[in-house]
């Protein structure tokens, strides 16, 4: 099992064109919750520029996320011009595989971005895609969720001295 991401960036807006081109990345599968917004729902002007610019120079965009509330996810997809897929059970590997099929792009060149180690970088290595862990957008988490931060942080740490 690889915990690996292939890039390890601050935020989204690091994601740039050129980082998709030199990469050979045409689609991006996006995790919602402290990827693009925070604890609170909050969608910064920011987020909606990045995906816009990007969608403008053809990269393909598609959300993946584990929740199960559809306005949540919803609300971004319309905001940033995208299709969702909601109760994706990460890191299995069926909702990756059905965006992949729906969007027929190759699993290389599909990168798959979130700010978790156990669901979205391994989701995605799992499917032979291009992973990018991101920070979480706050420090806040779900329960479900902050139990697993001391383990990632010991990963993002090695990653961040290149090992």
């Amino acid at each position: 099992m690889n915990i690996y991401p292939k890039a390890y960036l601050n935020n989204v807006q690091e994601i740039t064109i050129q980082f998709l081109i030199e990469n050979k990345i045409k689609a991006l599968i996006l995790d919602v919750d402290n990827t693009l917004i925070d604890y609170y729902k909050n969608l910064s002007d920011d987020v909606i520029n990045w995906a816009h610019h990007l969608q403008g120079q053809g990269i393909k965009m598609y959300i993946l996320s584990n929740t199960n509330k559809k306005e949540k996810v919803e609300t971004v997809a319309e905001k940033l011009e995208i299709p969702y897929r909601l109760f994706a059970k990460k890191p299995f590997k069926s909702g990756f595989l059905k965006i992949q099929k729906e969007i027929n792009i190759e699993p290389e060149s599909i990168g798959v971005v979130g700010d978790q180690i156990f669901t979205d970088v391994i989701g995605g290595n799992r499917c032979k895609m291009f992973t990018i862990l991101v920070d979480p957008v706050t420090q806040k988490d779900y329960f479900y969720t902050a139990w697993k931060r001391p383990i990632e942080n010991i990963i993002k740490r090695k990653l961040k001295k290149g090992e």
